[in-house]
């Protein structure tokens, strides 16, 4: 239909004012087809930019708008049809697409169905070739209308299985998980989760991995071992302050030079200090959690020095103690229990360290590498290429400013590190890739499946070492039309 509508509109543009019956001789249409066309564009043209979606450069990205929208808003992110058909209204769209919420259902159908038969057909290539990736995965639970069991590899963003399930134990999760790695003739190297006994079960028994517990849960152990008693003080000692600074300003302005004008500003001044007393208790303690949380690296931050899982584990401890002696100090009641069950999990934790170390000298045991070449890489390329990463998805000012600053230091030393100035452009940026690559092989949380909410886009031909062309640009070449609004919803648009 639209290719019709293409002809009659270039017709219109060499010679406005030809009649109906010359387009049609030009064009091999019949008069009529020409006439309903000729309606239809002249129905769609209400707005100033509404010709422009009768071209042909227009009508593409007339489409690849729709589609995105659609697939990004619509399937993955589970907006609704209703609120997209709104969106597409206030952007003058609903003369040239079919707005109905059925109609936008429609197409999302065949999205879908495009979307995953695409992925079925890359992930049929990738296992006959033999190239399946090994996994580092997490694995959790999501409960929306049911309640869904969900694997992914962390590395690549990558489905390994959603499936509705009435139960989440080990047997459940280990028929899922394990029907999945045959499918695929995929290992698992690890498996990051929370502390439930089915999940660690499916990794060191079932996939016979490490299993890595959740760095952002133990943190949030941390956390409620103290935080709300010592919220509590510190909310106290402000309200006291306050009320002690409303007493002082009622003194003065009754009785400016009296006794009870000193008292008050004593007791203002003791308030001041127990103000300040909670907040500096309150700064250490998130100094303790901040540390924690930039310990678990394969190098330290300060300095670049490459890591092991016993020196991990060590500074861990040490934090722990800390934060204790602070809550111990200050008076806060401890809760022992949830103390030292993070104390107990940090060797499994800190497990991460060597054996991302040991991944990465696996990958390069092919090549031969002199030993400042082998210091570089450990020392100056993967904590370049690893922060660069990292600084991009931390949220946290204070954390952020410190990687920042710790990647500023390693990027100068990378420039002026004597590999970086003997190699060719080309040979460096190859071994950034494969730094960036091994990079993103240190997951140490398991947020990216408790988070995922359903979505499609992340599909399993990711698990492959081959390059798959983009599924969105994929999917837009299928898609060669769109539904047409109806007459009385075009009328609709117009009088509104």
């Amino acid at each position: 239909m639209w290719a019709k509508s293409l002809l009659i509109f270039n017709s219109f543009c060499d010679n406005a004012t030809q009649s109906i019956r010359h387009v049609a001789h030009q064009t091999g249409l019949s008069k009529s087809r020409v006439h309903r066309l000729k309606q239809a564009m002249e129905r769609r043209d209400t707005h100033p930019e509404s010709w422009w979606w009768e071209t042909e450069e227009g009508r593409c990205w007339f489409l690849r708008l729709v589609v995105a929208t659609l697939s990004t808003f619509g399937l993955t992110r589970g907006v609704g049809a209703e609120t997209i058909r709104e969106f597409f209204g206030r952007l003058h769209l609903e003369t040239h697409v079919g707005c109905s919420p059925s109609a936008l259902r429609g197409v999302m159908h065949a999205l879908e169905y495009v979307i995953l038969e695409t992925a079925t057909a890359w992930e049929h290539e990738g296992v006959a070739a033999g190239e399946v990736r090994p996994i580092i995965g997490a694995v959790d639970e999501t409960c929306l209308e049911r309640m869904m069991l969900v694997c992914m590899d962390l590395v690549r963003g990558s489905l390994l299985c959603a499936e509705v399930a009435e139960d989440r134990s080990y047997d459940t999760w280990h028929a899922l998980v394990e029907a999945r790695l045959e499918a695929l003739g995929a290992g698992v190297l690890s498996l990051v989760s929370d502390r439930a006994k089915a999940l660690m079960k499916l990794a060191e028994t079932g996939l016979e991995c490490l299993s890595m517990p959740e760095v952002f849960h133990r943190i949030h152990e941390l956390v409620k071992s103290y935080a709300l008693s010592m919220c509590d003080r510190l909310r106290h000692a402000r309200q006291a302050l306050r009320q002690a600074q409303e007493h002082l300003s009622t003194c003065q302005a009754s009785h400016p030079s009296g006794a009870d004008v000193q008292q008050a500003q004593a007791v203002v001044e003791a308030s001041a200090a127990e103000v300040t007393r909670w907040e500096s208790v309150h700064r250490a303690s998130r100094h303790h959690l901040e540390t924690v949380s930039l310990l678990v690296y394969p190098w330290r931050l300060v300095d670049a020095t490459r890591q092991t899982s016993e020196e991990v584990a060590r500074q861990l401890h040490a934090e722990i103690d800390a934060l204790e002696a602070l809550i111990d100090t200050n008076g806060l009641p401890v809760k022992k229990k949830a103390l030292d069950k993070v104390r107990t999990q940090r060797v499994g934790v800190s497990a991460l360290v060597d054996l991302w170390w040991q991944g990465v000298w696996h990958d390069r045991q092919q090549v031969t590498l002199t030993p400042m070449w082998t210091r570089g890489i450990a020392a100056v390329l993967l904590p370049l290429m690893y922060g660069q990463q990292h600084v991009s998805r931390t949220r946290c000012p204070r954390r952020k400013a410190k990687l920042f600053q710790a990647l500023e230091a390693v990027q100068d030393e990378f420039d002026r590190h004597p590999i970086t100035r003997q190699l060719t452009r080309d040979v460096l940026e190859e071994w950034k890739a494969w730094a960036a690559e091994q990079a993103k092989a240190c997951q140490r949380a398991s947020s990216a499946v408790e988070g995922r909410n359903g979505s499609l886009s992340q599909m399993h031909h990711k698990f492959f070492r081959r390059s798959f062309p983009d599924l969105f640009e994929t999917v837009v070449s299928q898609i060669d039309d769109l539904p047409r609004p109806r007459k009385r919803h075009q009328a609709m648009a117009l009088s509104g």
